[in-house]
């Protein structure tokens, strides 16, 4: 139990979970951030991959004076522009961000047995890929937390369309997932950046709306999904990392 009495939940049940949704149904984004660090604090942070939504998340968790942990995955294979904007982001906010990077213990015998760029010859080793750089790192990066925040919109793809404000997590053991711009439209995330000068990746300016793995976006053609430019030449429905749903072949060993 907390100082304030509160009794701290370690893993919620779906009652619970439904119980907070219908607290929080047609609240703001700042209102569900205040929500999250008030149940969650100081189990909780939040996870950002440098986009807009993430950093739109990050500047409203500043006006209210509420930031928690602030972590982000280097997966090694980040395009240049993001690394430049985790500097900015870091100068503009004062926040130290936590970076988690794939281990060489898992890393060095993938590359080995199957390449550099195996995510290219089949969804297995996309998602292989996907796990040694990101899904296993993330994992310590949650280790001994009550929840995390995200930027998950429902309008970003067909993999999201069913995001929730507050949704349980049995991806990592059940934590509690909090995806305040879960109602947002990309005209919301823009609107905020610009009328908040929230910083961005250059990457976006150019189409860009969704930034990951250098060699695994590329800009979207007008008209397009905006998730379009990720892992392009697999179907819709696979253009999961594991990290915001289930990677059917995630578990394959290196």
């Amino acid at each position: 139990m907390a100082a304030d009495g509160r009794v701290r939940v370690r893993r919620w049940t779906a009652t619970q979970v439904a119980a907070v949704l219908t607290q929080l149904d047609g609240r703001s984004a700042a209102d569900v951030l205040t929500w999250a660090v008030d149940a969650l604090s100081p189990s909780v942070a939040l996870a950002t991959g440098l986009g807009v939504e993430g950093l739109v998340v990050l500047d409203h968790l500043m006006e209210l004076g509420r930031v928690p942990r602030v972590f982000t995955l280097d997966t090694g294979r980040l395009p240049p522009e993001t690394y430049e904007l985790m500097d900015r982001v870091r100068e503009r906010y004062g926040v130290a961000i936590e970076v988690f990077a794939p281990s060489p213990a898992d890393l060095e015998p993938m590359v080995r047995a199957h390449g550099p760029n195996l995510f290219y010859r089949s969804v297995q080793l996309r998602q292989l890929c996907c796990r040694v750089r990101k899904v296993l790192p993330l994992r310590r990066a949650l280790a001994g937390l009550d929840g995390w925040i995200t930027g998950l919109r429902r309008d970003q793809g067909p993999t999201r369309a069913g995001v929730a404000k507050v949704e349980l997590d049995p991806e990592n053991g059940g934590l509690l997932k909090v995806n305040p711009l879960a109602d947002w439209s990309s005209d919301d995330v823009w609107a905020y950046v610009r009328s908040h000068d929230v910083p961005h990746n250059v990457l976006h300016d150019r189409g860009y709306p969704s930034i990951g793995c250098a060699p695994c976006t590329r800009a979207v053609a007008a008209g397009e999904d905006e998730r379009a430019g990720r892992w392009w030449w697999e179907r819709p429905e696979h253009r999961e990392c594991g990290i915001h749903g289930p990677g059917t072949a995630a578990e394959v060993q290196p």
